[in-house]
């Protein structure tokens, strides 16, 4: 009978989905491996309706600069959101692969499907509008609510939200957005509605902070893979750059090591504004490569990758131009935890760092956890020293070498015993490289580098640095 069940609630999953106007990102995160079994859809609580008004950006002109702490987790990076009257906090995750800033909504009626690794974390924690003075609902005829249904006739949404031809007519109607559903690459899936609330940031130092006003954002009761909230950081309307005002400028961040993962005593440097962009003077920068498919996102071009003093022979366009349809190019995104390659350029990566390490085989290990290559070191005293692993460079359009750490893309398993260790590479290869992006630059790759999105020129710049130094220089490091 619960098999029955299921397959109903999965077909009829499926048919909503088929006809929802879906907004998709193309995200590959925190890839958990399960079958879809249906949502339960949660009430939240009924709180006032925003009436129909110009949303003016004049009032976020004053916001020149923002810092803020990002948290290193075991996938990703955390901000810390302070929405409300008075403030709730929510730690959500920085997501540069998608726009829309959502939070889980309501204590016990947030429900996650498929989340069960995150059941007892500690790290998701819920917003309530009816303790919040300054929440409302979006209204219909707003920009966001018609973005966030993708839809090309204004009117449609507030048709969705019952509205008579004469409102719309004279932009009276003063019905609440709709409820949407908003899709990511690797199959998560969150449904709520479109919310305003107060954003409270802090400015160039943790001892100023503005309010934001009216900021809109998704409150969320049912997910699918997703257990946490996430602040886009695309370029479309609905992300947090672009409601402050920040596209015309850039930000910025340098992400902690993956062994600070889950330390509350250090966290990792994100800039906005003109502090962002201001003294790269030993940056190298990439030009964003405009994608016809996927405009929000950010994307950059491959041409090589360099294995000790050997470099890659036939890197396939596809990582550094589009296609007619729009596919292609390489997809930066925080939000995805590891880098990944299409094939067969994938498979003769991996080949040669096969040829060039001599370290044997832990065969074992790579059919456990499903890395495609993992090696027994030693370690002198069961300690990880550095081992003889060859270089990787990255090299990307504009003669652009990014040298990565080797933490970055060789890492241990587990704690080493017996005077051995495991070390796995953190890359993947692409499910499907004809559709969307033909690789993405994650998270991983990017620790312990300066990454810079200079939206104003349209570039991203690289500087390999430490992290954990940048933190306690702007006293993010607690003693």
């Amino acid at each position: 009978m619960a098999t029955s069940c299921c397959t109903t609630i999965l077909f009829l999953l499926f048919i909503i989905a088929s006809f929802m106007n879906f907004s998709q990102t193309l995200a590959w995160k925190r890839n958990l491996n399960s079958v879809v079994l249906g949502l339960k859809h949660s009430s939240i609580t009924p709180y006032p309706i925003l009436k129909p008004s110009k949303y003016s950006r004049k009032r976020l002109s004053e916001v020149s600069d923002m810092v803020e702490p990002l948290r290193a987790v075991r996938d990703g990076y955390l901000i810390t959101l302070n929405v409300g009257t008075p403030a709730q906090v929510i730690q959500v995750y920085m997501d540069t692969g998608s726009d829309l800033t959502w939070v889980p909504c309501g204590n016990i009626s947030f429900d996650c499907l498929d989340c069960d690794d995150y059941r007892n974390n500690k790290l998701v924690s819920t917003f309530s509008p009816s303790r919040s003075s300054s929440a409302v609902r979006d209204s219909c005829a707003s920009s966001f609510c018609i973005d966030i249904h993708s839809s090309d006739n204004s009117f449609d949404p507030c048709i969705e939200a019952g509205c008579s031809l004469s409102t719309l007519l004279k932009s009276t109607c003063s019905r609440p957005c709709p409820s949407f559903a908003y899709t990511y690459g690797e199959g998560g899936l969150v449904t709520g509605s479109l919310t305003r609330d107060t954003l409270r940031i802090h400015g160039s130092s943790p001892e100023i902070t503005r309010d934001i006003p009216r900021f809109s954002f998704g409150c969320v009761g049912s997910t699918y893979r997703e257990p946490i909230g996430i602040a886009g950081f695309g370029k479309g309307v609905l992300s947090l750059p672009s409601q402050l005002g920040f596209l015309q400028k850039g930000f910025s961040h340098c992400f902690l090591a993956f062994k600070y993962a889950n330390n509350p005593n250090i966290s990792s440097p994100l800039f906005m504004g003109d502090v962002a962009i201001s003294s790269n003077d030993n940056l190298q920068f990439t030009p964003m490569l405009k994608s016809p498919m996927f405009p929000n996102y950010y994307y950059i071009g491959l041409e090589a990758i360099t294995v000790g003093n050997i470099s890659s022979s036939g890197v396939p366009l596809n990582l550094r131009e589009f296609d007619s349809q729009g596919n292609g190019g390489m997809l930066i995104d925080s939000g995805t935890t590891y880098t990944h390659l299409p094939e067969p350029f994938y498979s003769q990566l991996l080949s040669m760092l096969q040829s060039s390490i001599t370290y044997p085989r832990a065969t074992d290990v790579e059919t456990r956890t499903g890395f495609d290559l993992c090696y027994r070191v030693p370690c002198p005293n069961n300690r990880f020293t550095n081992d003889l692993f060859p270089s990787v460079t990255f090299h990307f359009l504009n003669n652009v070498s990014l040298v990565l750490p080797q933490a970055n893309y060789f890492y241990p398993m587990s704690a080493p015993s017996n005077s051995t260790g495991v070390k796995c590479l953190l890359f993947q290869s692409m499910d499907d490289g004809d559709y969307g992006p033909a690789g993405v630059f994650g998270n991983f790759q990017q620790q312990n580098v300066k990454v810079v999105y200079d939206l104003e020129k349209e570039r991203i710049g690289f500087q390999p640095m430490d992290c954990a130094a940048a933190a306690a220089s702007q006293g993010l490091h607690k003693n």
